[in-house]
């Protein structure tokens, strides 16, 4: 969990590396203008543009339009490292470099007679004799005939045509291995969750990782897989949708850690604005997106702040993390802060999973020594000079009075030592050992005290298993805290009945029950014993009640699976 921990805090630093553009500049972009129609004579150097307009917002049914934007190159390039040109550009078009057509993308004018061609995101190289330092003017012959109203200024780098290949690789290199060590974690916290069903934080921290995965790839899937820009919305679609996930989980996250009054009518209102947040403007997708994060900062921060208020562990250091990832947002553009902002975050989430794991494990390791010294206890509590006089005493007087019973009673107490020897040290034994046990106490119990008892039992699997001594702890509770009935009998019922979630065990002792001693038997060792045997075997993954009833008392031990 350290290493892991250390791993994903090196991978925002990555991020913010290989996002970071410290070169100098190689060119200006001045403002695009547009022109419906096509003439050929568009694309060259010297064309008085001054009519062109400066803003199109519809050009339907796939006609022909043009763009022209003057760029200055600053310097030229060196010698035998050409320039290069990437363009995101919606819709299919040929691109012209002071007249000379330098590079093609689909089949603009024909997109609705031809099936879809080319990439959203293309790399071409300009002729070194064309790029000297000066004004230069780039055309484009452009068709958009799926988004007809997405017609505006487009994505445009000007950069050695190697560098523009090469740095946008090396970025989603460090951005798989950044996405991959997020997927690891994901299946990992999803295992420890199918081992412990009732650890939905790390079920929510599973997801978390596991959207995050999904929003970072789908984001940075431009380099690997072509797409064209007919399907650019569904991308956005995805990434809305990915951010949305995202937006409502971390703060469920901190909930659940830091919890709050009335926190799920808090998280029912957050949803909600969520939901307006989601469906108003969507097809905004940035601007969507940006809501939706500014709305998760500010609810985790509320939060946050409750937990620092109710001196919480973790509590600090995520109101500090949260606070920089509002300040981060505010220095650096939407995308970086995006994902710098969310593996902060989710490293938070991490760490606090951590925490819990870590006291999980002590109060695991405190239950194995409390078990082995109640266990302890419990074998002396069964053989101390009281408990060993009063038999004995016992004993003098069967044998004096019907020594053949007296033989019956040595048998029995043999009986129920050795089975104490033989599960003593034992984790788990199956249930007919522990029926066998009970038997044979009451058997002795019986001629101690010279009262009928009897052992009822419904629906058991003789081969289920379960820890040692806790039934027999149960039915010792029961005759130590119940008079007989009427007739001088105590009878002991003991059902199973299982469901998909647990294992339900009900014991049942009908006699009258002495009242003072009701108080005292929820605190007693038996109990104390009983709980640790099940945190030692189940951790939390179980439920003890005990209370009184019409017949006498009612025991349920349910184990969850």
């Amino acid at each position: 969990m350290r290493h892991l921990l250390y791993f994903l805090l090196i991978c925002p630093v990555l991020l913010v590396t290989s996002c970071s553009q410290n070169q100098e500049s190689i060119f200006t972009r001045y403002r695009t203008v547009f022109q419906i129609g096509d003439q050929p004579e568009w694309a060259t150097k010297n064309l008085n543009a001054r009519q062109w307009e400066k803003r199109m917002t519809l050009v339907p049914d796939g006609q022909i339009f043009w763009s022209r934007t003057k760029i200055d190159i600053l310097k030229a390039p060196e010698t035998l490292k050409p320039y290069g040109l990437r363009l995101e550009v919606y819709g299919e078009y040929e691109v012209f470099w002071d007249g000379v057509l330098i590079g093609k993308n689909g089949n603009p004018g024909q997109e609705a007679d031809l099936p879809p061609e080319g990439k959203l995101w293309t790399t071409f190289t300009i002729p070194t004799h064309l790029t000297n330092a000066g004004e230069h003017v780039m055309a484009l012959r452009l068709s958009n005939y799926y988004y007809p109203d997405h017609i505006g200024n487009y994505g445009l780098k000007i950069d050695y045509y190697d560098d523009l290949l090469t740095d946008r690789l090396i970025q989603n290199s460090y951005m798989h291995v950044f996405a991959g060590a997020f997927l690891i974690t994901a299946i990992y916290f999803l295992f420890l969750f199918i081992g412990n069903k009732k650890e939905y934080p790390a079920l929510i921290f599973s997801i978390s990782c596991l959207l995050f995965f999904g929003l970072t790839m789908t984001h940075f899937v431009k380099t690997t897989v072509p797409i064209h820009y007919s399907l650019h919305v569904v991308r956005l679609e995805v990434i809305t949708s990915l951010m949305f996930g995202i937006s409502f989980l971390i703060p469920l996250y901190f909930s659940m850690q830091f919890p709050y009054p009335k926190w799920k009518l808090f998280l029912g209102i957050y949803t909600a604005i969520l939901l307006f947040i989601f469906s108003i403007e969507h097809h905004l997708f940035d601007l969507t997106i940006l809501n939706m994060t500014l709305s998760l900062l500010l609810f985790s921060l509320c939060i946050a702040v409750f937990g620092v208020y109710k001196r919480a562990k973790g509590a600090l250091l995520v109101l500090l993390t949260l606070l920089l990832c509002i300040f981060i947002r505010h220095y650096v553009s939407l995308n970086i802060s995006l994902f710098t902002g969310f593996s902060l975050i989710l490293l938070n989430m991490l760490y606090l999973l951590s925490l819990r794991i870590k006291e999980q494990r002590l109060a695991y390791e405190n239950s194995l020594v409390q078990s082995t010294r109640l266990r302890l206890e419990l074998l002396k509590k069964n053989i101390q000079p009281h408990f060993l006089m009063n038999t004995l005493t016992s004993l003098i007087d069967w044998i004096e009075e019907t020594p053949k019973k007296g033989v019956l009673f040595i048998e029995a107490l043999a009986k129920e030592f050795d089975l104490l020897n033989q599960i003593e040290n034992q984790t788990l034994i199956p249930i007919s050992q522990e029926i066998a046990l009970c038997r044979a106490h009451l058997e002795i119990m019986e001629y101690r005290k010279e009262v009928n008892y009897s052992w009822e039992e419904e629906g058991i699997n003789p081969e289920q298993k379960i820890p040692p001594g806790i039934l027999h702890t149960l039915l010792e509770n029961g005759i130590t805290h119940s008079l007989p009935l009427k007739d001088n009998s105590i009878k002991f019922k003991l059902h199973f009945e299982s469901s998909a979630d647990y294992d339900c065990y009900t014991f049942l002792t009908y006699a009258e029950i002495v009242k003072q001693a009701s108080a005292q038997r929820q605190e007693g060792t038996g109990l104390k014993y009983i709980k640790a045997r099940l945190t030692e075997s189940y951790h939390d993954q179980w439920e003890l009640t005990s209370e009184p009833a019409h017949h006498g008392w009612k025991n349920v031990i349910k184990i969850y699976r």
